[in-house]
């Protein structure tokens, strides 16, 4: 949901009142929640325009989605025509996926730590099932609360796994109550993989990086290389081209692009500088010798805020990523 949908969703949710805004929020999923919420926070005075422009929007949404009436049937006999059978339920079955999702639901609105004892105890195998059907955000704050041993196991199964068969959905069914149907009809869905094992650890620190890539690699080099070149980490900012980079900066501030900078390589610094305006390249360079040393730990919690903003932007299609990657300590 982009940033304007966020702001009109909001807008809307005060128009309509509290007891029809608790209904709406029943039907939305906890990162919906929680942005729609942080921003009806942030509203403190709304025009009578900005409401009925919101309420206009709705409407006429609402009208050309009510239009397509047995939109998931019209959909399945499409494909099924155009496809044939085998290839469309395939391919179906990676749409629908998480039609049927009510324990996998109940899971990403835990707390990782909660959600990490809830499953640390199953078998590494259905852990690795279960996390796959979370955003690797998530995924990567759970295996955090993981032993070392365990979290390079999971991820391994995580990078070799290729679908999930029946039986192992009725096995999630058994741990989470009905991660997906279990029927017999469904085939195999085309999920995990190395991309999936990539965008975990990129959201993980770089000392469980190392060492998973490390476990990864003992196992299979070729492998652990695979999973480290579909990598995109801090440093790979600088394989962009000038527009992307000026398009990400118009989404941070500068007092998190000068702590993300800590310790990055002067060619990343020098890319930076030179996609801003001479007067704001000057004042971020003379905040960041000013702002002294910084905690690794920070430095590293800023990037991976900044590399969230820029896989939104490449989800969205406004930039390009070519796609690699790296203790406690300071950064000059």
């Amino acid at each position: 949901m982009s940033d304007a949908g966020v702001r009109r969703s909001a807008v809307l949710l005060f128009s309509i009142g509290q007891q029809d805004a608790v209904e709406v929020f029943k039907y939305l999923g906890p990162k919906e929640v929680q942005k729609i919420s942080t921003n009806m926070t942030q509203i403190t005075n709304l025009s009578i325009d900005e409401i009925a422009t919101s309420i206009q929007l709705f409407r006429d949404e609402a009208k050309m989605r009510a239009s397509i009436g047995a939109a998931d049937e019209y959909l399945r006999q499409v494909l099924v025509e155009a496809l044939g059978e085998d290839k469309a339920s395939n391919l179906l079955d990676k749409i629908f996926a998480g039609n049927d999702n009510s324990g996998i639901e109940s899971l990403k609105w835990m707390d990782p730590s909660s959600a990490a004892d809830l499953i640390r105890n199953e078998h590494p195998q259905i852990i690795s099932t279960i996390l796959v059907h979370l955003e690797p955000d998530q995924s990567s704050a759970i295996m955090q609360h993981f032993s070392e041993r365990l979290r390079n196991d999971v991820l391994l199964r995580i990078a070799t796994l290729e679908g999930v068969q029946p039986q192992a959905i009725r096995e999630l069914n058994d741990v989470l109550t009905q991660l997906l149907s279990g029927s017999d009809r469904m085939k195999k869905s085309a999920i995990g993989g190395v991309q999936m094992t990539a965008e975990i650890l990129n959201f993980m620190g770089s000392s469980y990086e190392a060492s998973a890539l490390g476990s990864i690699r003992e196992y299979d080099p070729e492998l652990a290389q695979r999973i480290q070149d579909k990598m995109f980490v801090f440093e790979n900012l600088c394989d962009l081209d000038n527009r992307s980079i000026q398009v990400i900066l118009r989404e941070i501030s500068p007092e998190s692009l000068i702590t993300a900078l800590k310790g990055t390589s002067q060619e990343l610094k020098d890319k930076i500088f030179k996609n801003m305006s001479s007067r704001a390249a000057e004042m971020l360079k003379d905040d960041f010798e000013a702002k002294g040393p910084v905690k690794v730990s920070e430095v590293e919690a800023e990037q991976k805020e900044i590399l969230k903003i820029v896989r939104k932007l490449a989800d969205d299609g406004q930039i390009v990523l070519t796609g690699k990657s790296g203790e406690e300590g300071v950064v000059e």
